[in-house]
């Protein structure tokens, strides 16, 4: 959606010049008023998200509008634009709730910098395109299952549509998509559109267990089948029988146990380790994958034929580089989650932390923006999250960051990735398991990339 802004001010000329300065840019759509007396009509009706206000007026003044503003909780951000210096007006401005104050002559750049902050911050604090949001999500006859994912991105509520397809059937499903982007959130919300909702979701990661206890954990055991097997074991399949078993990091699987899942799959039966009496199973398969299968199959570390039983149907997974319009709606959804859970009262975050957060390239995807902000509201002691309370990984990282307009990422996402990792490794002192967690990823998966990168 295109920012909408208002202009009012009594000056025919300033009005003419806003205009064009602000429809030159090109990213947003401008409306002038020059009779103040019709402000509070066209602001109520208008469903602006900027207003530039002038302070001196006849009739109706600055401060009677900003008054209005928010005696009717109108969702609006102002700046107030203004020839005269007057401290006790822009003070009586900033008490109204007025976002910013600009002096006439108005330059350009001061004006544009407000402009996007402001934007920035009601993405953060989620009052942009409020209605809109609650719209798109009101299309969907199962919208309360998809409220806890917060997005504001057409790929994503694309995906919410073949979220509630897919979930008619009992297909396996396989969900591509890196560490981090929320692949376990859409197999839950598959799960609970499903005629198995009443029934037992289960997820397990692959990719932590090692092959012989992965089968143990995964088939179940029968008493003595092994050293330290006191009694008999329920495994996953078992748990999840006429429910949903969602397998992420399925690439991560050996080639052994990979035998034996494509047999659950086509037979529908397995045995428990020590036992040769098979069991029957009613199972959903939902796997997930950050790795390039079909890659994995041409070295033959993936079965081609498990993986055409795992992709009947496929769900591709955005990273949240590509989703740049979400980065401060989550951040925004992480402050307040973290809050109520260290019991803060941070009230925003500053403009140069957004920029930075949305300069960034995620490597970790929404699972590291959780942990960045995570981290930061720990450290933080004000009422606004500051660029000095962010983890010392983030801000050292060469990221390009000391220049807080610099809006560029490295060329390679694989050259990022590896940076992003060593910045991470050295922030924990090289301790594996810390930086899997802060990446997001598993530790198995950890040691591959340093593997693969060199490091």
């Amino acid at each position: 959606m295109t920012p909408k802004i208002l202009i009012i001010d009594d000056n025919q000329a300033v009005l003419n010049f806003l205009k064009i300065i602000i429809l030159q840019k090109g990213k947003y759509d401008a409306t002038v008023l020059q009779d103040s007396t019709l402000a509070y009509k066209t602001i109520e009706e208008g469903n602006y998200d900027i207003l530039l206000l002038d302070m001196d007026m006849p009739e109706v003044t600055g401060l009677d509008i900003l008054s209005h503003i928010r005696e009717k909780k109108i969702s609006i951000t102002t700046i107030v634009l203004t020839g005269v210096e007057d401290i006790d007006l822009a003070v009586s401005a900033m008490k109204l709730g007025t976002y910013d104050y600009i002096l006439k002559p108005i330059e350009e750049d001061r004006l544009f910098n407000a402009i996007e902050t402001a934007l920035l911050k009601r993405e953060l604090s989620g009052i942009i395109s409020g209605e809109e949001y609650s719209a798109r999500f009101s299309d969907s006859r199962h919208a309360d299952v998809f409220k806890d994912i917060v997005t504001r991105d057409p790929n994503m509520y694309h995906i919410f549509s073949l979220v509630e397809k897919f979930a008619g059937t009992n297909n396996s499903i396989l969900i591509w998509g890196e560490s981090g982007s929320g692949k376990e959130l859409i197999a839950r919300a598959i799960h609970r559109i499903s005629d198995r909702r009443d029934k037992k979701f289960v997820a397990v990661n692959a990719g932590i267990f090692a092959q012989e206890l992965f089968t143990s954990e995964f088939f179940g055991h029968e008493k003595g089948a092994f050293t330290g097997a006191l009694r008999d074991k329920m495994g996953f399949i078992e748990e999840a029988n006429e429910g949903t078993l969602f397998l992420d990091e399925i690439g991560e699987l050996p080639l052994p146990i990979q035998v034996k899942l494509l047999r659950v799959l086509q037979e529908q039966e397995f045995y428990r380790v020590g036992s040769t009496k098979n069991i029957r199973t009613d199972v959903r398969i939902i796997a997930a994958t950050n790795k390039n299968l079909f890659e994995e199959i041409k070295k033959g570390a993936f079965r081609k034929d498990l993986f055409f039983r795992l992709n009947i149907n496929a769900i591709n997974l955005p990273p949240l580089r590509e989703r740049k319009c979400d980065i401060p709606l989550l951040a925004g959804h992480f402050l307040q989650m973290f809050n109520e859970k260290y019991g803060k009262r941070i009230m925003k975050i500053s403009a140069a932390v957004l920029k930075m957060l949305n300069a960034y390239p995620f490597p970790g995807n929404v699972r590291e923006l959780m942990n960045i902000i995570n981290s930061a509201i720990i450290v933080e002691t004000g009422e606004e999250l500051k660029k000095s309370s962010l983890p010392n990984y983030f801000l050292n990282g060469d990221t390009s960051f000391n220049s807080p307009d610099d809006d560029s990422i490295p060329v390679s996402l694989a050259e990022a990735e590896k940076k992003h990792i060593k910045a991470v490794l050295a922030y924990t002192s090289n301790n594996h398991t810390k930086a899997a967690q802060i990446l997001g990823i598993s530790r198995v998966n950890l040691l591959a990339k340093i593997k693969k990168y060199s490091i």
